[in-house]
């Protein structure tokens, strides 16, 4: 008796849909790519045709190339290719993110790319699920990560720009390009001092306001910035730039990173920095396990991060659930930034 192929297999060019020829963030080149969000793990260069989100559309020019084929589709509607319907539906991690939602002959299969189910004001929140078979990220599938709620943790923050502000500190935060940046900024209480962006992030945050996002305005981060300028204020910047001789010349620093990896102790430590803020844009443990309950898959496949460990803490649970080995990238490592 032959097995019943997947709706959605693992290809050595990513997740194929066969039925209707196409695939869902791949790592090679493909004539079709539905993409989940724009990360440089999932929405990759070369392919001939990209479809995502409609609030994904600019990212994505942004990132791979004005000169794309590219389709946008809305939230929640139906596109039919090659008889299976396809949907995209808000997956919480940044904007424009999404689930991809696959139904063909009576079987649904939801990729959930990367996400998050705590509504963070600026990203589309998560929409829950329900499916046959969920292909889930667990990046921080582990009992030990368990986020508390955004307004603690910017309170956190808080706290600590204005602790150094009156010290005539400056504060830097890092933070990654898309995604957590704005999502930090759009948070921050603008009434304790400056924000100043690195010209990177400033770049992705007129994207996002070019995309309909809603975030304050801040100042770019430029080699005429000065000392007094940035006295008592806070930049954000990507962890890559926290070293660089342009930052470390500002004044008398305070450093803090924005991470999930945050939730180990001796990882604030190993980045040299004075503070560590446990603020991620994907789901924690209980998040996980929610989701995957709530959406009543019969079987869960987990990808990214400790997938064959989280699989195997739902195996002996009694749930029908295996790791895919993927090339979205090792999402294991503090130096990752989620």
């Amino acid at each position: 008796m032959h097995r019943k192929k997947d709706l959605v297999a693992l290809t050595n060019r990513g997740l194929y849909v066969e039925a209707a020829d196409v695939y869902i963030d791949p790592w090679k080149k493909v004539n079709r790519a539905l993409i989940t969000h724009g990360h440089s793990d999932h929405a990759r260069w070369g392919n001939k045709h990209y479809m995502c989100a409609n609030s994904s559309v600019e990212i994505l020019k942004h990132r791979l190339g004005n000169d794309l084929s590219i389709q946008g589709v809305a939230f929640g509607e139906k596109i039919y290719i090659n008889g299976v319907n396809f949907s995209f539906h808000p997956a919480g991690h940044v904007a424009g993110s999404a689930q991809i939602r696959v139904e063909h002959k009576g079987e649904v299969c939801v990729v959930t790319g990367d996400y998050k189910t705590e509504n963070d004001g600026i990203t589309e929140p998560f929409e829950l699920m329900r499916c046959n078979t969920i292909i889930t990220e667990c990046t921080f599938g582990l009992p030990v990560y368990i986020w508390d709620r955004q307004y603690l943790v910017m309170e956190q923050v808080h706290d600590w720009w204005a602790s150094n502000s009156r010290d005539g500190k400056v504060s830097v935060i890092t933070a990654y390009s898309l995604g957590k940046a704005q999502r930090l900024i759009h948070a921050l209480d603008m009434n304790i001092g400056k924000v100043f962006c690195h010209p990177a992030i400033a770049k992705m945050n007129e994207v996002y306001r070019s995309s309909g996002f809603r975030l304050p305005e801040t100042f770019v981060l430029s080699p005429s910035t000065t000392k007094k300028a940035v006295k008592g204020g806070l930049l954000v910047v990507p962890p890559a730039a926290l070293d660089s001789k342009a930052i470390q010349n500002l004044g008398t620093l305070s450093t803090g990173i924005a991470s999930g990896w945050m939730a180990l102790r001796g990882n604030r430590r190993r980045r040299n920095a004075d503070r560590g803020f446990v603020l991620s844009d994907h789901s924690d443990w209980i998040s996980l396990n929610r989701v995957i309950e709530e959406s009543g898959a019969s079987r869960i496949l987990t990808t990214h991060g400790y997938s064959v460990t989280f699989a195997r803490w739902l195996s002996e649970k009694g749930l029908n659930a295996q790791p895919l080995n993927t090339e979205f990238g090792d999402n294991t490592s503090e130096d990752s930034d989620h």
